[in-house]
């Protein structure tokens, strides 16, 4: 894919005017644009730190940078930001298409440019990764519009490649985020086990004081299959095949699970005050985010 089919010109004029809304306030590291909820005195100051491209030019001391030659920004116990992080699935199955649309891997790509867009407009810190069976390297935390490029690069360079295993990938306690924050999952949630590892992914960044987003992305085929006949159906990920007659009776067996499957989720997600979102490959990320992300309370 490339970068400029992931976030158009008139789409970021309109993303500039939103933001994301979150529930929790975290306290951060660094100088933001989010209220604290431990407020001292107005801009009151609390530490220096190295300056890093991004920041605040208007926090630049030069007074220090005169005296010392040490090129930092000053802080304030008043301010935060929040740590925003995108975890791209990108295993095999996030391949798949309907005829004429996008794949699930374009469309969860440009979802996840929305949402780290309007973080770095924000002055928010954002990290972002891609996923299959382990989290694989992600970019450093990107911070200010001037990062924007970075991550378009970034996703615009994700290829699928392995087998889809959340619960092996977010295994490993080292990789998870290391600050509370925000994090958003874009991914097909098809699993050999379940829900049941989807539930222990988020467990386990909830026990990271994650405030989690779990983004479900599907093509209508599979939500709504039209096909019919004597067919071998192929695993994208495992490659194992199975002769299968596809009968309406079939078809309606099928959609029943994958309602009841969608239901456990998201009564899962509601039960543990995770935000759950099925984001249709057919629908255009303007109208996920304009409609399903606001009515859910994630982006005002």
């Amino acid at each position: 894919m490339k970068a400029e089919e992931l976030l158009s010109a008139d789409w970021i004029a309109r993303l500039d005017r939103l933001t994301l809304s979150t529930a929790r306030r975290v306290r951060g590291t660094r100088q933001g644009r989010r209220r604290s909820r431990e407020l001292g005195a107005s801009l009151e100051f609390a530490d220096y730190r190295e300056y890093s491209p991004g920041d605040d030019v208007r926090r630049f001391d030069w007074s220090v940078y005169g005296r010392t030659g040490r090129k930092v920004v000053r802080q304030y116990l008043d301010e935060q930001e929040l740590q925003v992080t995108l975890y791209l699935d990108c295993s095999r199955s996030m391949e798949f298409a309907d005829e004429n649309g996008p794949t699930k891997l374009l469309h969860a790509a440009r979802l996840a440019a929305s949402v780290g867009y309007m973080t770095l407009a924000a002055y928010d810190r954002l990290g972002v990764y891609r996923v299959d069976e382990r989290i694989g390297d992600g970019l450093p935390l990107l911070r200010g519009r001037p990062a924007v490029h970075r991550l378009l690069e970034f996703l615009a360079a994700s290829e699928v490649g392995g087998r889809g295993d959340l619960a092996e990938a977010f295994g490993e306690r080292s990789r998870l985020p290391r600050l509370p924050g925000m994090t958003w999952i874009f991914s097909d949630c098809w699993t050999e086990t379940g829900e049941q590892e989807l539930e222990d992914v988020m467990a386990r960044l909830q026990a990271a004081r994650q405030e989690v987003v779990l983004v479900q992305v599907l093509t209508r085929g599979e939500m709504e299959p039209k096909l019919t006949g004597d067919l071998k159906l192929i695993d994208a990920e495992l490659g194992t095949a199975k002769e299968a007659a596809l009968t309406g009776r079939l078809v309606e067996a099928y959609e029943r699970e994958f309602a009841a499957y969608r239901g456990r989720l998201a009564e899962f997600c509601s039960r543990r005050g995770i935000a759950y979102v099925l984001a249709p490959t057919d629908v255009p990320p303007r109208e996920l985010v304009l409609g399903t992300l606001r009515e859910a309370g994630l982006v005002r």
